[in-house]
C-alpha cells in the first residue's frame, strides 16, 4: 500500500475507535433510535443532491441501509445504552470478521481457510470468557446484543459484496437514505416521547457534536474511505487495519471515560485479538518459514 493510503487506513481506524465514546455520550443525550435516525438522515441529506445514485439495484441499497442501521447499529447502540463499556463494545464488534466469513460460506460457498477457522475459535473463546464474567445480572444482555450487532455487520458486508458498487461513497450515502424512517418508527414505539422531544427541541452541544461526528466522520468519511481502499487493494490487504479499531476504542474508553477491565476481561480481550491476528496472518506466518527454507541454496556437494 502507498504511504498515504496506510495513513488513511489508520485514520479511519482511529475515527471508528473514538466513535464508541461519541456513541456513549450521544445515547446519554438522545434516545438511541432517534440518534441513529439523525445519524443516517444527515449522512444522506444533503449529500444525495450532489452525489449521483450508484449503479446498483434499489434492493441492494435498501437491504444494506436497513441491515447496517438495524442489524448492526441498532443492537450496538442499545448495548451501549444498557451499559456495555465502549472498549468492550469496540472489541466484541470485531467478531464481524468471522460472521462475514461464515455468511460468505453460506451465500457464496466461499470456504474459509483452516487458519481462519482456528482464529474464529480462539476469538469466540475469548468472548466466552468475557461472557462467563458477565453471565449474571444486567451485564450479559448488552454483551449478547453486541454479538448480534457484529453478526449484523457481517451480513451488511455480504450485501455490499453482492452489490459490487463502483462508487463506494455514493453507495454509502444513498443506502443511508433507507434508514431514518424505520428508525423513527422504532423510536416512536419504544422510546420516551417527552425525552425525545426535549432532546430535539433543546439539543445540547454534546448532542449536536455527536450527530455531526456520527454522520460525517464515522459514516460518510469512514465507510466511504474504507470502501475506497477496498476498491484499490485486496480485502486481505485492507482488512487487517480493522484490528486497530478495538485498540483505539479501548484506549479512548480508558483515557476519556476512565473505563477499566478485570483480569478475566483482559484475558478474553487478548484471546479475541489473538484470534483476529491469527485469522488475518496465520497463513503467512506458518508458510513463510517453509518458503524461506525452500528458497535457501544448497551447500556445496561433498
Amino acid at each position: 500500500m502507498k504511504q498515504r493510503h496506510i495513513a488513511l487506513a489508520v485514520l479511519i481506524a482511529a475515527i471508528w475507535g473514538f466513535n464508541f465514546v461519541v456513541i456513549k455520550v450521544g445515547v446519554a443525550a438522545i434516545p438511541p433510535f432517534m440518534l441513529l435516525a439523525l445519524r443516517f438522515f444527515f449522512a444522506a441529506v444533503p449529500a444525495i443532491f450532489f452525489i449521483a445514485r450508484p449503479k446498483v439495484s434499489i434492493t441492494y441499497l435498501a437491504a444494506y441501509g436497513l441491515m447496517l442501521a438495524l442489524g448492526q447499529f441498532g443492537f450496538m447502540f442499545m448495548a451501549v445504552k444498557m451499559g456495555l463499556p465502549v472498549g468492550l463494545t469496540s472489541l466484541v464488534l470485531q467478531l464481524q470478521a468471522f460472521f462475514t466469513m461464515f455468511f460468505a460460506w453460506l451465500v457464496f460457498a466461499d470456504m474459509p481457510k483452516w487458519f481462519q477457522i482456528v482464529g474464529a475459535i480462539i476469538a469466540f473463546a475469548g468472548i466466552a470468557l468475557i461472557a462467563a464474567v458477565r453471565w449474571s445480572g444486567t451485564e450479559f444482555l448488552p454483551l449478547m446484543l453486541c454479538v448480534i450487532a457484529a453478526a449484523g455487520w457481517g451480513a451488511s458486508n455480504i450485501i455490499a459484496k453482492a452489490a459490487k458498487p463502483q462508487n463506494a461513497l455514493s453507495f454509502t450515502v444513498w443506502s443511508s437514505l433507507w434508514s431514518p424512517l424505520p428508525l423513527l418508527a422504532l423510536s416512536w414505539m419504544f422510546e420516551d416521547h417527552a425525552q425525545t422531544a426535549t432532546a430535539l427541541a433543546h439539543p445540547t452541544v454534546i448532542a449536536i457534536i455527536a450527530v455531526i461526528y456520527l454522520a460525517t466522520l464515522s459514516t460518510i468519511f469512514g465507510y466511504g474511505a474504507w470502501n475506497f481502499l477496498l476498491t484499490k487493494y485486496s480485502a486481505g490487504t485492507v482488512a487487517p487495519f480493522s484490528l486497530l479499531v478495538p485498540i483505539f476504542g479501548i484506549l479512548s474508553g480508558v483515557l476519556v471515560l476512565g473505563e477499566s477491565f478485570d483480569k478475566f476481561e483482559i484475558a478474553g480481550a487478548l484471546l479475541v485479538i489473538a484470534g483476529l491476528i491469527f485469522s488475518n496472518f496465520g497463513g503467512a506466518l506458518l508458510t513463510q518459514p517453509h518458503q524461506k527454507k525452500m528458497a535457501e541454496p544448497e551447500g556445496p556437494a561433498k
